[in-house]
């Protein structure tokens, strides 16, 4: 087939500035607006080779869904990519894969396909996966997207290889929020702070602002639905609890109380809030409702409660408090009770959040040589470090489990970062002006 074949058929002040993201922005969809730097461990994963795509007229050059796959697929430490300087064909169906060339070079898995410029901003992209050693296809798909949507399907792609290999549900199309601090310099006068609440797609990719303002915002949550975000924000003078729909941009606040308003948690079914609250004059942790606008203290102690964090099945939450001293994760149940204390490693523990399953607990642990990334497991009640670094914080799953997204610094930089369940692969995610903090995954994009 030439180059121009194409296939049959289509299948100021205290301004605060509000922008709805994925309405009415224009952002070059394929421009890069960070560096990926990738640190993997000696564990070996699936041998797969990812060939890269045959683009035909019209299709933009930048654009090639083999790197995207191949990002995606060893971001999640179960994928070992076979180099591609050592492909010895470069197919693009099945119908030309010479399954011996695949062999000599220990691949497992082999990933071929192609993408065709229909017109009008419509692109036909099409992918086979292959057994190399069964020689069958396990999956094949097209998909007819849009410029702006070529990123997202090639996500797709690596959702359906990822399952099929795995047996455990892709997240690569989900997206991350987070905020970002950049210095804004007018002429004439001095620079100055502006915060800018920021969803991207899972790998930071395609930013979209969806709250700029001169004061510090804190804390992101997303509603189990994926429609909303709670957060913390400054921009009063005082810390005032948000909720905001994503899509429209209208929000409301849910607490503005005296004294501290911080760190929102949503419950698994989307009707409440875990909050921290200090109105009755110690921070402690309260449940809001929703719907009713309802609210119920859950913890009474003279120490600090706060970062609470609802288990998956929504019958219990784990906070950090400093009741015994110094941090440490404590569990209650959403209905009130006693008080169990979870940790005891370490002297320091704090920043919890569940895995979708519930059986491990992310969080920040100082084990005596800093601030690193841990997982706390419900059954062992032992804490497994994940990262080499110092100053991590602010850690969160993907929907899957499979990785976790967090913030750390690097010479004097904040910066995301992510790394594998099992601790062997780490990304930094280095965006090309500004500071970076306080990530959180979405869900799956599911009606509740």
């Amino acid at each position: 087939m030439s180059n121009r074949e194409k296939p049959r058929g289509r299948c100021t002040g205290f301004l605060v500035i509000l922008v709805p993201i994925w309405l009415g922005c224009s952002f070059p969809a394929l421009s890069s607006v960070l560096t990926i730097e990738v640190k993997k461990g000696t564990t070996a994963g699936i041998p797969i080779a990812i060939v890269p795509f045959k683009l035909y007229d019209g299709v933009p050059e930048e654009y090639q869904p083999a790197d995207i796959i191949d990002s995606d697929l060893g971001l999640s430490g179960r994928f070992e990519s076979v180099p591609r300087d050592t492909f010895l064909s470069t197919p693009s169906d099945l119908e030309s894969v010479q399954y011996k060339d695949w062999r000599l070079i220990k691949s497992e898995a082999l990933v071929v396909g192609k993408v065709f410029h229909l017109g009008n901003d419509q692109y036909e992209i099409r992918f086979r996966l292959i057994d190399v050693f069964r020689e069958t296809q396990l999956a094949g798909q097209k998909f007819i997207a849009t410029t702006k949507q070529l990123r997202q399907f090639s996500h797709r792609i690596s959702n359906i290889i990822y399952e099929k290999l795995t047996g455990i549900e892709g997240a690569f199309d989900t997206k991350i929020a987070y905020v970002k601090i950049a210095d804004v310099k007018v002429q004439g006068e001095p620079a100055s702070k502006r915060y800018l609440l920021q969803v991207a797609d899972a790998d930071g990719w395609n930013p979209k602002t969806v709250l700029e303002s001169p004061r510090a915002i804190l804390s992101p949550a997303w509603s189990p639905d994926g429609n909303r975000l709670a957060y913390v924000s400054f921009e009063k003078g005082r810390s005032m609890i948000f909720l905001q729909d994503i899509w429209s941009g209208k929000r409301s606040s849910i607490a503005g109380f005296r004294g501290l308003n911080s760190a929102p948690s949503w419950s698994p079914d989307g009707k409440k809030l875990a909050l921290t609250l200090s109105r009755d004059g110690n921070p402690d942790i309260y449940i809001f409702d929703v719907g009713t606008s309802a609210l119920r203290r859950l913890t009474r102690s003279t120490a600090i409660d706060t970062e609470p964090a609802w288990s998956p099945d929504g019958k219990s939450i784990v906070f950090t408090s400093g009741r015994s001293g110094a941090p440490q994760l404590y569990q209650i149940a959403a209905s009130g009770g006693p008080v169990k204390r979870l940790t005891f490693d370490g002297k320091y523990n704090a920043g919890a959040s569940f895995s979708p399953d519930g059986e491990s607990i992310v969080l920040i642990t100082d084990q005596g040589n800093g601030h690193k990334v841990g997982i706390y497991s419900t059954r062992e009640r032992t804490i497994r470090v994940l990262t080499s670094s110092q100053l991590d914080e602010s850690p969160s799953f993907s929907p899957n489990g499979e990785i976790i997204i967090y913030a750390t610094q690097k010479s004097g930089r904040k910066l995301l970062a992510t790394v594998s369940i099992d601790g062997q692969v780490q990304q930094t995610l280095k965006f090309q002006a500004g500071s970076v903090r306080e990530p959180a995954w979405s869900p799956f994009k599911r009606k509740l």
